[in-house]
């Protein structure tokens, strides 16, 4: 079982940058941006329908261990974690981590709350295995060398049976703001998800409702 820490605990575990390549270095700047100007689009604070349903809908999944990746500033991994599940978060962006602290604690819940990178889940304090994986706009926003990683990183933390549950943008969905970023204008696919993820199915993809192609994408880590 998971240990369940108080939910202001934090595990610094900062990613070092050396570690980085240009590419992950603007992917790291850029998301620093949207959170210093308080205008992140993926972090409305508010839990998306679909992972409502998934927790408190018709075929509702029993609680277990979630991980969210890219967890913003907490607003998801808080209410997983108000509806039973035993919670752990990783953000790369410390400033969202901190707000995601506060907001969990506010809550009453225990989050284990990382800072660290999402691709690189062997340094960080998350063994599993876990039950639900949630990806809020994170993969479609890493860099194309690292997807492999973020991929093997959850399949080595998947229980048998587990799902993902993802949203991402399409390929070009807002051209490409910031040329060094090339995975922003890439996206991701149904495709490259069958690819990247052996040892899972892909049981679902369902078109998004914004003005540009977005996606959810379900996979079931296989028995």
């Amino acid at each position: 079982m998971m240990d369940q820490p108080n939910a202001t605990q934090k595990l610094e575990t900062d990613p070092a940058s050396s570690q980085r390549d240009p590419e992950e270095e603007a992917v790291h700047r850029a998301l620093e941006g949207y959170y210093r100007t308080g205008k992140p689009p993926w972090d409305t604070g508010v839990t998306p329908p679909e992972l409502v349903d998934l927790v408190e809908g018709r075929s509702a999944l029993a609680p277990g261990r979630a991980l969210e990746l890219g967890c913003g500033t907490g607003t998801n991994a808080t209410y997983l974690a108000r509806h039973g599940w035993a919670v752990a978060a990783v953000d790369l962006i410390d400033s969202a981590v901190d707000q995601a602290r506060e907001k969990a604690a506010a809550a009453g819940v225990a989050v284990r709350l990382l800072h660290g990178d999402a691709t690189r889940l062997d340094e960080l304090d998350v063994p599993g295995p876990f039950d639900l994986f949630f990806d809020l706009s994170c993969y479609c926003g890493v860099p194309l060398h690292r997807r492999d990683a973020y991929a093997a990183g959850l399949t080595d933390r998947a229980a048998p049976g587990a799902l993902l549950l993802m949203f991402g943008y399409g390929p070009e969905p807002l051209g490409n703001p910031i040329p060094e970023v090339t995975s922003w204008a890439a996206g991701v696919t149904a495709d490259e998800l069958r690819t990247r993820f052996p040892g899972w199915e892909l049981i679902d993809v369902t078109p998004g409702t914004n003005s540009v192609p977005t996606f959810w994408f379900t996979l079931r880590r296989d028995a």
